[in-house]
């Protein structure tokens, strides 16, 4: 029988932390091994679950990866893009698995991690729901069938805490439509709508973020033509789908060949 899969999660005291630790909690395939936060964060040398208001746990908040890593099977890890690095090396150093789900990542981070996959496979991924996966591959397949007089929009929202626009999800979808469209995306990334900027120029993939409350997530994909529009959609009601998507991603990882990897990979899309 296999051994639960031991997994550490970082950034325990923000959303996605937390949803983490509930969705480790409900499982009967993954243990929590153990939860790090950034250096000075309150939390340091804390019982976890005191901190989340719940009964204790034994398991304290810390700050040192190299320790809570020992002995760990993956890591999970949606922080920053700074810390995300940090942790990668880390964890290749440990010889542990990383699940990423941080968004934001420059070429400059993107390197960072591809040199770490050299020594531990990581899947990293701009979002982690089945159902946004799915998206993407649609998303593929619409842009590929219709030509240039279908304006491709990808409007994104999320909750007025979020850092970095447009999303992880919704640049996952642009590069999508890109690929349908035999393009890289950077030739015909469109964000800059501010002041008097001319006509839509054809071919162009345009971007929306909205910002607003606490919106967990919403994407929408606009083919948008003269004379008609298809607009594919995914609306995730709870960060739980993301939350149960690492999980499933960190059991697969576990068992996996250093590497870079993503969703895809994890649920058979490829």
């Amino acid at each position: 029988m296999v051994d639960k899969t031991r997994i550490v999660v970082t950034g325990v005291s923000g959303r996605m932390g937390q949803m983490l630790i509930k969705t480790i909690a409900e499982s009967d395939t993954v243990a929590l091994h153990g939860v790090l936060e950034r250096e000075g964060h309150p939390w340091i040398g804390k019982d976890l679950g005191a901190m989340m208001g719940s009964a204790e746990t034994g398991v304290f908040v810390s700050d040192t990866p190299s320790d809570v890593l020992r002995n760990a099977h993956v890591v999970v890890d949606f922080t920053i893009p700074d810390a995300t690095v940090q942790f990668a090396q880390e964890a290749a150093r440990h010889g542990v698995a990383h699940v990423i789900g941080t968004t934001g990542n420059t070429d400059l981070h993107l390197g960072e991690i591809k040199k770490a996959a050299e020594k531990t496979a990581i899947v990293r991924a701009g979002n982690m729901s089945l159902g946004v996966n799915l998206l993407v591959k649609l998303t593929t397949q619409v842009a590929a069938a219709l030509d240039a007089d279908f304006d491709i929009e990808i409007i994104e929202a999320h909750h007025n805490k979020k850092i970095d626009a447009p999303s992880g999800t919704a640049l996952m979808l642009g590069e999508a439509a890109a690929e349908g469209r035999g393009v890289p995306l950077q030739d015909v990334r469109d964000t800059n709508r501010d002041g008097i900027v001319g006509a839509r120029k054809r071919g162009d993939i345009g971007f929306v973020a909205i910002r607003g409350g606490d919106i967990v997530g919403e994407h929408d994909v606009m083919f948008a033509s003269p004379a008609e529009r298809i607009t594919l959609r995914h609306v995730a009601q709870s960060r739980d789908v993301f939350a149960r998507g690492a999980i499933k991603a960190a059991e697969w990882v576990r068992s996996q060949a250093p590497g870079e990897y993503d969703m895809f990979d994890v649920l058979g899309l490829r």
